[in-house]
């Protein structure tokens, strides 16, 4: 860790050092084709002293979308793509309503996690410090509805996004850590299924 602190000190003081923008770090993040994980999620709410949390994994994949597998404290899957939302009931999946605050909290997941930064530079305000290897991106709301929603949400990452920070105006807070990433070529013939649907 000091060894990392330093170089990023050395590197930020080097009048060669390039500054990573937001263009370099779109292209790091739409990179991989496949990405599988795991996620830990933590909704703060300000009526309860202990956060509600919950666990799964996900399968982001380009071009197709997200897979959201809720595994605790319920099973639950959702399938997030350009097209809308759908949670799998049964053996099929049912597309849900796009005029709700989550929809609009899902497209923007769907951005975030696929790099995409010209569809977030719609809606937000975005500061991005750091290096491709550990960086930091702020987004503040410009538009109306979503200044309703959001103060801010803070994303950290460093080949991929590993934390995701969701401070809500009337005072909840989200956090979502994305854990043990990695990235593969192509989807398994059930995912394809779950993206063909």
């Amino acid at each position: 860790m000091k060894r990392l602190f330093i170089w990023l000190l050395l590197g930020g003081l080097s009048p060669l050092a390039q500054a990573f923008d937001l263009q370099q770090l779109s292209e790091q993040l739409a990179r991989p084709d496949v990405i599988h994980g795991q996620f830990i999620q933590e909704k703060h709410l300000r009526a309860l002293p202990q956060p509600l949390t919950s666990k799964g994994r996900f399968v982001l994949a380009k071009n197709h979308g997200l897979l959201w597998l809720l595994q605790t404290p319920l099973q639950q899957d959702y399938r997030i793509t350009p097209q809308g939302i759908a949670r799998r009931d049964g053996g099929t999946w049912q597309t849900l309503p796009n005029k709700s605050a989550g929809a609009e909290q899902n497209r923007l997941f769907l951005a975030v996690l696929q790099g995409d930064s010209s569809g977030l530079q719609r809606d937000f305000d975005l500061n991005l410090s750091g290096q491709p290897q550990q960086w930091k991106l702020t987004l503040t709301p410009r538009s109306v509805l979503l200044k309703q929603i959001f103060k801010q949400i803070n994303i950290d990452g460093g080949e991929l996004v590993q934390r995701i920070e969701l401070l809500e105006t009337q005072g909840d807070r989200t956090v979502l850590r994305m854990q043990d990433s990695t990235h593969t070529k192509a989807l398994s013939e059930a995912e394809q299924h779950d993206f063909a649907e």
